[in-house]
C-alpha cells in the first residue's frame, strides 16, 4: 500500500499522519503477525531516533483506532496484523510458532455461539487453531528416517 493510502487511512481514524504512524502500518503491510520487537526492529533503519515504548505506543493508538488487530496466542507476545475487517482466525505452528491466517467457515461474527453467554451479547469469538506448519512436518519427518 502507497504511503498516501496510508496517510489517508490514518487522517481517515482520525489519526495524524506522523513518520511513525505511516512506517508501523508499512512494516505491518510487509510482515503481518509481528510483535512491537520485531515493528522496533525493522523501523530502526528509517527512523533511528525511535525507541522501544513509542513503537508500542503507536501499535496501542492504531489497534484502537481500528486500523491495527492485535492477536495474543498463548505463550506468545501480542502480534499485530493489518487484516481488519473480516472474520478470519488464526493458525500457530507449534515446532517453530509461524502464525497464518485462516478464513472463517461460517464468514460473520461470531461464528461460535456458547451454550450459555451468561448474559453477555457476544459480538466476537477468537478461534486459535494450533499444529505443525509444512516446514515443520518435513523437518520432523527427516529427523523420524534419520
Amino acid at each position: 500500500m502507497d504511503t498516501a493510502r496510508l496517510e489517508s487511512a490514518l487522517r481517515g481514524a482520525g489519526l495524524k499522519a506522523t513518520r511513525g504512524r505511516v512506517a508501523v502500518l508499512e512494516a505491518l503491510t510487509d510482515h503481518p503477525h509481528v510483535d512491537a520487537e520485531t515493528v522496533f526492529r525493522t523501523l530502526i533503519p528509517a527512523l533511528p531516533g525511535t525507541s522501544i515504548q513509542n513503537v508500542h505506543n503507536v501499535l496501542g493508538d492504531l489497534t484502537a483506532a481500528g486500523l491495527l488487530r492485535r492477536i495474543e496466542p498463548a505463550g506468545s507476545p501480542a502480534l499485530y496484523e493489518r487484516r481488519i475487517g473480516d472474520n478470519h482466525h488464526h493458525v500457530v505452528c507449534t515446532g517453530c510458532g509461524a502464525v497464518a491466517d485462516i478464513d472463517c467457515a461460517v464468514g460473520h461474527a461470531p461464528c461460535l455461539h456458547p451454550s450459555d453467554a451468561g448474559g453477555f451479547v457476544i459480538d466476537t469469538a477468537e478461534v486459535t487453531f494450533w499444529g505443525l506448519c509444512p516446514s515443520c512436518q518435513e523437518r520432523a519427518a527427516r529427523a523420524q528416517q534419520s
